[in-house]
């Protein structure tokens, strides 16, 4: 009798448990029908609680069954977001601060500020670059301090943006997007390869590139990315050489992040203006076929500053069916946002229409900022202004306490965070 009144128990636990799952999944709703209309069905998931009740009711006839059921399931440490075994060591050790300092990449300042909190990732510029010595005893520095290493990102695309110019006179002259996508596919790849290489020696290990930008606009004119010379194409057409760019890299150990999703089609700069594309649902839908075909060789995608007045009301990094796009054929996908610092982003968070440059966030509106990034389900949070990594930790940790819904979705990112670091290897 007792053994029935166990096993009543253990049935009954497992079974409120799926339907607690179920209501946690039923939370996220579409913002609105327009971001809705872009997302693919996607299969049922079916909640492990409830295979393990099914199993459980099958097996009931043996008492000695549950029994030994019940005791591996003791043995066993949760993994919920399917970590690789050797990373749950480190997992297990890491508190929910850090977790959240690894979703965070910021403008490469002192080495303390980055190993005192822990950051996550660091972006470089031709500053930095312009001192190398410097820069690289500064990393080595910070590398050697934190159990966890660095992302350490650039854009080197080629053209006019070029950081490797300053570091050497030999880099001046790479060719842009424009150039590349005219080339073999051979001489891409010989050419990425060597670039890797170079941004290797000097300790990066991620490049912000390849612009899958659309290079004709709604209008069917030349966007500001191809007048920029930037973009690999209008489409899909050049995709096979946009593997040779991004294989070359992976070859060299540098990780390729695509930008800048959806498709930035506005013809203002959004780190300066608000940045708005009246592109319509099906433009929309043809530009993230770019993303889309290329999602399994590139695994970080950059997200638009851009408002996309047909299917949102907000810039697409903040729209979480917009996100959701970015990362539905690849689960793992890590989602990056641009400048947080960028203009177009502060004036949404103030609710105007126009504000100067570069002038510090009200605490509110720097709130509601990331409150929105974070809700939006991005992974790494970039940011120029690099003291302000700080209070992003202080707001995250803030809302983690307030809602277990945040602490879920810090550890959502964190996980991505560190399966992609040791899918590169730098997590050995």
């Amino acid at each position: 009798m007792r053994i029935k009144i166990l096993f009543i128990i253990a049935i009954f636990g497992a079974f409120s448990a799926a339907i607690a799952e179920d209501l946690y999944e039923r939370r996220f709703t579409p913002i609105n029908s327009l971001t809705e209309s872009l997302l693919l069905k996607s299969k049922p998931q079916i909640s492990p609680l409830s295979d393990t009740a099914t199993a459980l009711s099958a097996t009931s006839s043996s008492s000695t069954t549950l029994a030994n059921s019940s005791a591996a399931q003791a043995k066993s440490k949760p993994n919920p977001y399917n970590l690789p075994d050797k990373l749950m060591p480190l997992w297990d050790s890491m508190n929910l601060r850090q977790k959240a300092a690894q979703m965070i990449m910021v403008f490469l300042t002192t080495s303390q500020f980055v190993i005192e909190n822990e950051i996550g990732g660091v972006l470089i510029t031709g500053k930095h670059l312009s001192n190398t010595e410097s820069y690289q005893k500064k990393l080595s520095e910070i590398n050697d301090s934190l159990r966890i290493p660095l992302f350490v990102a650039t854009d080197q695309e080629g053209g006019i943006v070029n950081r490797l110019r300053s570091h050497s006179t030999q880099w001046n002259s790479l060719p842009s997007a424009r150039e590349m996508r005219i080339m073999d596919t051979a001489k891409i790849h010989s050419l990425s390869n060597k670039i890797g290489r170079a941004l290797k020696e000097i300790k990066i290990n991620m490049n912000l590139a390849p612009v899958l930008d659309p290079s004709k606009d709604h209008r069917n004119t030349n966007s500001f990315m191809e007048e920029s010379r930037r973009s690999w194409g209008y489409d899909t057409t050049n995709a096979y050489k946009v593997r040779s760019f991004v294989q070359g890299m992976r070859e060299s150990g540098i990780i390729c992040v695509s930008k800048h999703f959806p498709g930035y089609d506005s013809w203002t700069n959004s780190d300066l203006q608000i940045a708005i594309s009246a592109s319509p649902l099906e433009k929309i839908q043809k530009n993230i076929l770019f993303f889309r075909t290329l999602a399994n060789d590139i695994p970080v995608t950059m997200m638009s500053s851009v408002r996309f007045l047909r299917i949102s009301s907000r810039p697409a990094v903040f729209d979480k069916n917009i996100v959701k796009i970015a990362r539905e054929k690849t689960p793992d996908m890590v989602v990056l946002t641009d400048d947080l610092w960028g203009t177009s982003l502060r004036a949404w968070a103030s609710g105007k229409d126009h504000i100067p440059p570069r002038k510090s966030y009200p605490d509110k509106d720097f709130k509601r900022l990331i409150t929105a990034i974070i809700d939006a389900g991005n992974d790494i949070l970039m940011i120029s202004y690099t003291s302000k990594a700080k209070d992003m930790l202080d707001i995250m940790m803030e809302l983690s306490e307030k809602s277990s819904k945040y602490k879920r979705r810090i550890e959502e990112s964190a996980a991505r965070i560190l399966k992609l670091k040791y899918k590169a290897g730098l997590l050995k």
